[in-house]
């Protein structure tokens, strides 16, 4: 059983003081490292858009990262599984080589055209920083839980712009029937100082999303949300699976480094073949266009494959940013049967098949509201809910512990 925060005034009162000076510096350094990080990742964008030969070195960055990680960096790969994993751990701890690594993996496969996200560099940037300060000091086990907590708040709220949902998010992912009542303070503080730091002190800007109308919240309208629910969570089923086999079948090839040589072959070949460069990288300029204008319907099915052809064969980034594109491709596609405004559906998918792949519905209940504001809400929530239902019993994240989801129906 988790013990509540002490309610002694003066414990009480420790307790903040320390928490607070604590979750300053992660916040700090997280907001920090997820700025650097923005603005080295919207260079190497920008190069690479500028210069698309670029792709045809895939194959052989994919070599370097692969290298890289096999011979210094062994265990590292694992991402955002090894914070889980710390989290789970007695004594939790992670490696300070982790964000060196990740930043430089993640930077390597966007420049040369490698389809993935951002959101797992930032938050293993981040839980690598905060572990660094807990071997600064002799902390008991749930503090440096906490401390690991902290760190994936603050990069995904720093990442995203969203401090909300990244301290949602750091308690949710990992959740077990129960959340510390210790670490939601500390999740929340650092959050938000890492938010403000990359956003006020950096001045680094996020995209910005606009649903620009919300439907009466009537029975019929709320019942279409359904159907699209369900369809949501079975996209981001099927982006798991996606991912997972990938993963599975590049682990037959012995020697490590092969994988993403192999990987970046299949994905610069089949980019080359079919002119498909727009979904290499982020897509944030797909996404945009998902909320405005009717797009291709298998925009969603494209994303998928190339993510998990980059990222399943040992590539670096994060899921989030894909799955993004995914759902809101995927609710552009909707608004084709379902009469509902093309922006709302492209804003349910957007967080609902992020809902159902990471298991963490109110979080990305709670970033959509940040990012397209309170009145869609209900849709949103409907969206989530039933998207991580019908997601099945999986998760991108191998070691989430999801023994209390495998009880559900």
């Amino acid at each position: 059983m988790y013990q509540k925060v002490p309610q002694s005034p003066i414990i009480l009162l420790k307790y903040l003081l320390f928490w607070i000076a604590i979750g300053a510096g992660i916040g700090i350094f997280s907001g920090s490292a997820s700025a650097i990080f923005l603005l080295s990742l919207d260079w190497v964008g920008g190069v690479r858009d500028a210069h698309l030969w670029l792709l045809g070195g895939l194959p052989p960055a994919g070599f370097v990262i692969g290298y890289c990680y096999h011979r210094y960096g062994y265990g590292l790969e694992k991402g955002n599984n090894l914070i889980l994993a710390g989290i789970y751990t007695p004594q939790p701890t992670l490696p300070w080589r982790m964000a060196p690594f990740v930043l430089f993996g993640t930077l390597i496969t966007h420049l040369f055209g490698g389809s993935a996200g951002r959101e797992g560099t930032a938050v293993q940037m981040g839980a690598s920083l905060a572990a660094q300060l807990g071997k600064r000091w002799t902390l008991d086990k749930n503090t440096g839980r906490t401390l690991l907590i902290c760190g994936v708040a603050g990069g995904f709220a720093s990442v995203f712009g969203t401090p909300l949902a990244g301290a949602v998010f750091s308690l949710e992912w990992l959740f077990r029937r129960k959340i510390d009542p210790n670490s939601i303070f500390p999740a929340f503080w650092a959050a938000f100082i890492a938010y403000w730091v990359c956003d006020w002190v950096w001045g680094i800007g996020h995209t910005t999303y606009f649903i620009p109308e919300i439907t009466p919240h009537t029975l019929v309208n709320l019942a279409w949300m359904i159907p699209a629910g369900i369809v949501f969570g079975l996209a981001a089923r099927l982006f798991v699976e996606a991912g997972h086999g990938v993963n599975r079948l590049f682990s037959t090839i012995a020697y490590p480094p092969f994988r993403p040589f192999v990987g970046g072959l299949l994905v610069a070949g089949t980019v080359y073949l079919t002119g498909a460069y727009t979904y290499i990288g982020l897509g944030v300029p797909r996404i945009v266009e998902a909320f405005e204008t009717p797009l291709p319907w298998y925009d969603f099915l494209a994303k998928t494959g190339l993510t998990a052809l980059t990222l399943g064969s040992g590539f670096k980034g994060g899921e989030v940013t894909p799955l993004f594109f995914t759902g809101a491709t995927l609710g552009n596609a909707l608004a084709a049967y379902i009469p509902l405004p093309l922006a709302l559906l492209a804003g349910c998918g957007f967080v609902g098949v992020f809902a159902g792949a990471t298991n963490t519905p109110l979080a990305c209940t709670l970033m959509g509201m940040e990012l397209f504001g309170l009145e869609a809400g209900v849709y949103l929530g409907i969206s989530c809910l039933l998207a991580f239902i019908f997601s099945g019993k999986g998760s991108i994240y191998a070691s989430q512990d999801l023994g209390w989801k495998r009880s559900l129906p």
